[in-house]
């Protein structure tokens, strides 16, 4: 018992931490992962911590909730537009990273190649926890998140899969390439189908329920119960909830109620806030300084290998996409480069690692060092990238215009509802005329302070238009991709419009940006 309470304790500790770290980077320029990052290693100098990064404790209970959440986020037709690049980057492209970031080791003489292979697959899962947010935060192109966050989710399971079989091979001595790839498929496709049928099962369930504990319950067992049958079937299970996420995300709320949908995504939101809190707190524990020491030199030669074969995978993939006729902006590629940050699944891969693998201790070390140089240097650094290329959103508008146009939005939003449970019969007219009556008179109102609100600021109006112009021209790059799906644009004219639109966008933005 007196065990119990002192694990409690350290929870809410860690907890104590978590928010004051997250009430202290609301004054400071920085991004939360990176401050809980540093909480962490402060905590570990202090010491009397027990709680440390396990890969059942992040493969098991962080991760299925943060990449749920993610995936229920994502919109498919956002992801089917980018479809190609997104796919290129996270099955060949974890491949030619692995092979890439094994070679530089190899040739460098710092790893043997089995070990060098698992330390390429292990490393080459992206986690962009703390890019999302700042992308977020900056305004930046929904595209460019969707990129992002779609590879990241992807690539996880690839990683893993690949990570399984770069161990078996350096147990066995043996690697049949034909195994190989049929293992691959079949863990893949297995995970992707469990977790295609469940999350489906769920968002048909959801829709003959109006109970927003119920609906959450439900979701939370898909979570968890996607991924523990997908690895109960020796399946992928990161594939399987990143399935279950984006079918159950674009299928259940559609019969929610409002008031369900605002208490699922809350409670969604809070629990990968939590688990996200965890890890970035675990990690500054977990560090080892004395084995950093030990291997600083093939740590520092495995950070500047990761780096590399990330940049040469991006632009590499970039000009085979093309073939898709789907462009990348140069822009982009820079940012998906530079924003390849490495977390939660690489940390818990390496701490799987059984005992009897040739340089455990090396590895863990040259995770680790990788792992904290991304998140401690490339993630501090994105927001200034992303500001030097013009992918931000410029100056933030004033909050009195933020507050008037939410007010503007959720009077609209209203409106809607209103009009489409009358259309089914579940308003009798006198009260669907009088509600709607006094929306139309608060949308008129709140409306009239918008304008005169923007007649008092002629720069803010002048942002705003500039804004909209910048959304009507990505609207027609997107119209353009599909008029190439259909055939109906070559390839050489879609390039050459696309290049005048980008240009236009990039001029749009830049001028905006120094507003």
């Amino acid at each position: 018992m007196e065990t119990f309470f002192e694990l409690e304790f350290e929870i809410v500790q860690v907890l104590a931490v978590v928010l004051i770290v997250a009430m202290a980077v609301r004054r400071v320029r920085l991004p939360y992962t990176v401050a809980l990052v540093g909480a962490g290693l402060v905590l570990a100098v202090r010491g009397g911590m027990h709680l440390e990064l396990t890969p059942g404790l992040v493969l098991g209970l962080f991760v299925p909730p943060l990449i749920f959440e993610a995936a229920f986020h994502l919109q498919l037709k956002d992801l089917k537009a980018d479809l190609a690049p997104i796919v290129a980057m996270a099955v060949p492209g974890v491949l030619l990273s692995t092979g890439i970031i094994a070679g530089v080791l190899v040739l460098a003489g710092v790893l043997p190649l089995p070990a060098a292979l698992i330390f390429g697959a292990l490393i080459s899962a992206t986690d962009p926890v703390a890019v999302v947010a700042t992308f977020r935060s900056v305004g930046a192109p929904k595209r460019l998140l969707t990129l992002v966050e779609g590879e990241s989710l992807f690539n996880d399971g690839t990683a893993v899969v690949i990570f399984h079989i770069m161990v078996v091979l350096a147990l066995e001595g043996t690697l049949n390439p034909v195994e190989g790839l049929v293992e691959f498929l079949r863990v893949s496709v297995g995970g992707l189908i469990i977790g295609g049928v469940l999350g489906y099962a769920v968002a048909k369930l959801i829709e003959q329920i109006d109970d927003y504990l119920i609906e959450v319950t439900l979701t939370t067992i898909l979570a968890y119960g996607s991924y523990i049958l997908a690895e109960h079937y020796h399946f992928s299970g990161v594939l399987a909830v990143v399935l279950a996420g984006l079918v159950n995300g674009n299928i259940g709320p559609r019969g929610m109620t409002p008031s369900t949908k605002i208490v699922l995504f809350t409670v969604w939101e809070y629990i990968a806030f939590l688990a996200n809190s965890f890890i970035f707190i675990l990690l500054g524990i977990s560090v080892e300084w004395e084995q950093l020491l030990k291997f600083l030199v093939p740590s520092l030669i495995a950070v500047g290998a990761v780096l590399g074969g990330r940049f040469l995978v991006v632009y590499a993939l970039a000009g085979v996409v093309r073939l898709f006729r789907q462009k990348l902006p140069s822009r982009y590629l820079l940012v998906m480069s530079w924003g390849g940050l490495r977390g939660a699944i690489s940390l818990a891969l390496v701490l799987s690692l059984p005992a009897a693998i040739d340089n455990r201790p090396q590895l863990l070390a040259m995770t680790f060092a990788v792992v904290l140089f991304t998140i401690l240097v490339q993630a501090v650094s994105i927001s200034g990238l992303l500001s030097w290329l013009g992918l931000t959103q410029g100056s933030k508008q004033p909050i009195e215009y933020e507050r008037i146009q939410g007010q503007l939005l959720a009077i609209r939003s209203a409106n809607s509802y209103l009009d489409r449970l009358y259309r089914e019969g579940a308003l009798i007219p006198t009260a669907y005329s009088t509600v709607k009556a006094e929306l139309s008179a608060r949308e008129d109102q709140v409306s009239g302070q918008i304008e005169e609100l923007l007649a008092s600021q002629p720069d803010l109006r002048d942002q705003i238009v500039s804004l909209a112009r910048i959304e009507a021209l990505r609207a027609e790059r997107t119209a353009l991709d599909e008029l190439a799906r259909e055939g109906i644009l070559s390839e050489e004219t879609l390039l050459e419009l696309q290049t005048e639109l980008d240009e236009a966008i990039y001029e749009g933005g830049a001028q905006n940006q120094h507003a």
